[in-house]
């Protein structure tokens, strides 16, 4: 998993798998979900993220269990 943060477009990106995306859907108003051909998720994009968020810059990642 990767976690992106680009300032210049305000845009998180969480990306799950580097499969190739055959299809993007906006389900919510700024949020883009990305899927394979299969239609598994292969990553998220937040718009607009600074307005979505505290503070898209930083991310905490913990594993549980």
């Amino acid at each position: 998993m990767k976690v992106t943060y680009n300032t210049e477009t305000d845009t998180l990106r969480i990306i799950l798998t580097d499969a190739v995306i055959d299809e993007s859907d906006e389900d919510k108003p700024g949020v883009v979900l990305d899927y394979d051909a299969a239609g598994n998720v292969v990553d998220m994009e937040i718009l607009d993220a600074s307005k979505r968020m505290d503070i898209p810059d930083t991310v905490e990642y913990t594993v549980v269990g």
